[in-house]
């Protein structure tokens, strides 16, 4: 795995600890990054420990993304927000926070924020399929 991958994905553990837990669909949104991204089992178990409590926007490792992977972070972050079907306040807050800790410009933010948020809309069925 890529460190900036292994940061994208430390960073989406921080975006689902926005709301104060992280739900069970996004932990399984977590393991299916680790496999996408191919995580090593020592990958894996350093996520999973990185997880175990309470994370914040301090916790984001920015100095490992490259401007692409910090755009790439925020896409991702706002389908993290949406695996329970609702974005919280507590996390379109903590969405605005992190837009400003990436020092992404506003207007392209916003554009992210936009294209990411349908994107997690179209994809809300996948959520009804049955569990293997």
């Amino acid at each position: 795995m890529h460190e900036q991958n292994l940061a994208i994905v430390k960073g989406l553990v921080c975006v689902a600890w926005a709301d104060g837990k992280i739900a069970a669909e996004e932990t399984e949104l977590i393991q299916g990054l680790l496999q996408a991204f191919s995580a090593t089992p020592s990958e894996a178990h350093e996520i999973r420990r990185f997880a175990e409590q309470p994370r914040t926007l301090d916790d984001v490792p920015l100095t490992d993304l490259s401007a692409e992977d910090r755009r790439l972070l925020l896409h991702y972050a706002v389908l993290v927000t949406f695996v329970d079907r609702e974005q919280s306040e507590s996390e379109q807050a903590f969405l605005q926070r992190l837009i400003v800790k990436l020092r992404l410009p506003t207007e392209e933010a916003n554009q992210i924020l936009t294209a990411a948020e349908s994107q997690a809309m179209s994809l809300t069925h996948l959520l009804d399929a049955p569990k293997n």
